[in-house]
């Protein structure tokens, strides 16, 4: 019983051997050129984006990529047991290739197919291939120590050893069994090096969580900070303005309560002068109520409450809304307040007297444009109202771009994700 199960288990041992070489084998003769084609095609399709071309190839290619990537994560689970989960961000079925070409660069997970294509040729090749060559390439030395080297009656490197007669083909075959027995020992595990390689390169890393989570960290810091600011404006608002009106009004119904009967004539300005400042006290709490949150913009979207604003603006401004249904009321606010950042700023300071915007919905972002005439220069930085701005926008993993070359125009385009 027991020499049985010493042979069952040598039989599952030189099964395991044969079975790494050849799936080893097969791995290096179909993988090198299926590397060496995706690589090459997405570097020239790559290449050719800015002309126009690669806008349309791009994705086909790269969905390739992704093919082949996929067909390797399932042989490394069926083959070596490692699991290496795809992580590529979702796309819209309807996108047009330039919201796929662009979505699919953006997606980390495309330039980790593209790091792995080259390590798949390279180290990923020797270590698929090896397990072979440690099986197969003994049977050479053992077929000249058998005589084959009498075929070869200048002599015959094999490995390191000179074969020229029968004793030097005795050596061929001892390096031959040497490198058998390596094969015995290292031939699955050459293997699981393959498939830990490819799960090196293609599985997302922790340092891209650790970023993540740098990241949220910030924006809810600066989302703290932003709504501690708020608060502290709304009150100095306040006590400035309505409150101190309305005090004001209280004093002067005293008083007017007080002449009434004894000076009708300056009862009467007093009354006046209270209307007037009550009128303006509820004009001051409009303004600031809108600055909290529009009324418009609650009743009626984004679209809406950004035509009332550019109709309250001192320059000419174009909107063009698409937008399909609504997004959520904290996404709207956000993107509500930031245009209205980017035009003021656009009126201050960059001197423009044309401003386009639009708004729309493509993948699954909230995309307002901002578009201005004037001088340009703008950049994002400490101290000015675009880092505000983005900071804003970073609460919702938002991104805020801005092209202001000197002399202008600028455009400034900001993405907050939606459902």
């Amino acid at each position: 019983m027991t020499m049985d199960t010493k042979n069952g288990s040598g039989r599952t041992t030189g099964r395991g051997i044969g079975l790494a070489a050849v799936r080893g084998l097969v791995l290096a003769l179909v993988g090198l050129p299926g590397a060496v084609l995706c690589f090459c095609l997405s570097l020239i399709s790559i290449a050719l984006i800015p002309i126009g071309v690669g806008i349309v190839t791009t994705p086909y290619v790269l969905t390739g990529v992704r093919a082949f990537a996929n067909s390797r994560r399932v042989l490394a689970a069926e083959w070596g047991g490692v699991q290496i989960p795809p992580a590529y961000r979702p796309l819209p079925e309807d996108a047009n290739p330039w919201a796929r070409t662009f979505g699919m660069l953006r997606d980390p997970a495309t330039w980790r197919d593209l790091r792995w294509l080259p390590v798949d040729m390279t180290a990923g090749f020797v270590t698929a291939l090896l397990p072979a060559v440690l099986l197969l390439y003994p049977l050479e030395g053992f077929a000249l120590a058998i005589g084959l080297w009498r075929v070869f009656p200048d002599g015959y490197w094999y490995g390191f050893v000179p074969v020229t007669g029968q004793a030097s083909a005795f050596g061929a075959a001892a390096l031959g069994l040497v490198l058998l027995l390596l094969a015995h020992f290292l031939n699955p595990r050459l293997l699981d090096v393959h498939f830990r390689l490819t799960r090196a390169v293609l599985g997302s890393n922790q340092g891209e969580l650790a970023e993540r989570v740098r990241v949220l960290t910030e924006t809810r810091r600066d989302a703290v900070d932003t709504s501690a600011a708020e608060l502290r404006r709304i009150e100095r608002d306040l006590h400035d303005g309505a409150q101190a009106r309305l005090v004001a009004v209280g004093m002067d119904l005293g008083t007017i309560e007080a002449l009434l009967d004894k000076d009708p004539a300056r009862a009467k300005e007093l009354i006046a002068q209270a209307r007037k400042s009550s009128v303006e006290a509820l004009a001051e709490l409009r303004e600031l109520v809108r600055g909290i949150h529009p009324p418009v913009l609650a009743e009626r979207g984004l679209g809406d409450a950004v035509r009332a604003l550019a109709l309250r603006l001192p320059v000419a401004t174009e909107v063009s809304v698409d937008l399909p249904g609504r997004a959520e009321a904290p996404v709207e606010s956000a993107a509500y307040f930031a245009v209205g950042e980017v035009v003021t700023n656009a009126v201050k300071h960059a001197g423009a007297d044309r401003i386009w915007i639009d708004l729309h919905r493509t993948d699954g972002m909230l995309r307002a444009t901002v578009t201005d005439n004037g001088k340009g220069g703008a950049v994002i930085g400490a101290g000015s109202g675009l880092a505000g701005v983005e900071r804003r926008l970073g609460t919702f993993d938002g991104v805020l771009a801005v092209s202001s070359p000197a002399g202008g125009p600028t455009m400034v385009t900001m993405e907050i994700p939606c459902a």
